[in-house]
C-alpha cells in the first residue's frame, strides 16, 4: 500500500506540471474568465462551498482513521488546514456580493482535486508519518508556522479589499492599498505562501505536492488576470505592478 501511495503521489505531481502548462494557455473559466461553454452555470457561493468543504473533510477522515499517534505537531497541521478551508468554503462565499456564477464543471474538477489532495496529505499524516512531540521545536516547523500565518494574513486582507470594492461598486475596478501596490493578485500570493509553508512544516512530499498544485493553479491565473487588468484599464493601471511576485513576475 505504501509503495502504491508513493507512486501515485509522484504521478499526482506530474499531473500538476501538465496542469500548469495547460492553464498558461487556457485560463480556468470562473470569475472574470467565466465561460458558459464549460457547462451549466451554478450559483458561485454554492459552488465554492461544495468544492472546498470536501478538502478538510477528506484530510480529517484519512488522518484520523490512520494508525499513527497524533502529536501536537500533527494536530497543528490539521488545525491550520481546517481553518484555511473553513474560511474558503463557508466564510468567504457568505461574504461575496452577487458573485458571477461558475460552470458546474469547475466545481466538479475542484471537488475531485480536493478529494485527492485531502487523501494524499491525510493518509501521510494518519498512516505514514509519526511526528514526535518535540517536533514543534524544529526550525522548519517554527519557520513554516510563521510563514503560514504571514501567508494567511496576506490572503485574507487582500480578499477583504476585493470584497469591499465589490460591495460598494459595480463592475471591476483597480484594487488599491496593501500589497496591491506591488502585485495584482496578493490574495493568490498569500495562499501560495501558506502551502509552501505547510510543505516546510510537514517536510513531506505530500505537502510539497500541494504547494506545487497551488502554484500550478494560481500562478497562471494571476498572469492571465494581470494581462486582463492591463488590457481593460490600459494606461490607468499601475505599470510597475507585477502579477503575483513583487518586482519579479
Amino acid at each position: 500500500m505504501i509503495e502504491i501511495y508513493h507512486t501515485s503521489l509522484i504521478l499526482w505531481i506530474a499531473i500538476a506540471f501538465l496542469t500548469l502548462l495547460t492553464l498558461l494557455k487556457i485560463p480556468a473559466p470562473y470569475g472574470k474568465f467565466t465561460n458558459s461553454r464549460w457547462g451549466k452555470l451554478i450559483n458561485a457561493k454554492f459552488g465554492w462551498f461544495i468544492m472546498e468543504i470536501i478538502s478538510p473533510i477528506g484530510l480529517l477522515y484519512f488522518a484520523l482513521s490512520g494508525h499513527t499517534n497524533k502529536s501536537t505537531a500533527t494536530w497543528i497541521f490539521l488545525a491550520l488546514w481546517t481553518l484555511h478551508y473553513l474560511n474558503r468554503s463557508v466564510i468567504y462565499p457568505l461574504r461575496q456580493i452577487n458573485p458571477q456564477p461558475m460552470p458546474i464543471s469547475i466545481a466538479i474538477f475542484a471537488f475531485i482535486f480536493n478529494i485527492f489532495n485531502g487523501f494524499f496529505n491525510g493518509f501521510y499524516l494518519g498512516s505514514i508519518r509519526e511526528y514526535p512531540n518535540d517536533y514543534i521545536f524544529e526550525p522548519n516547523f517554527i519557520f513554516g508556522c510563521i510563514l503560514f500565518i504571514i501567508g494567511a494574513i496576506i490572503n485574507i486582507k487582500s480578499d477583504n479589499i476585493l470584497l469591499r470594492i465589490r460591495a460598494s461598486r459595480k463592475g471591476y475596478h483597480i484594487p488599491q492599498g496593501f500589497m496591491y501596490r506591488y502585485i495584482s493578485f496578493p490574495n493568490y500570493f498569500g495562499e501560495i505562501l501558506e502551502w509552501i509553508a505547510f510543505a516546510i512544516m510537514t517536510w513531506s512530499l505530500a505537502g510539497l505536492s500541494f504547494a506545487i498544485w497551488t502554484i500550478a493553479n494560481l500562478g497562471p491565473r494571476a498572469i492571465k488576470g494581470h494581462q486582463w487588468y492591463l488590457e481593460k484599464f490600459k494606461e490607468d493601471y499601475p505599470q510597475d505592478r507585477k502579477a503575483i511576485i513583487p518586482k519579479i513576475l
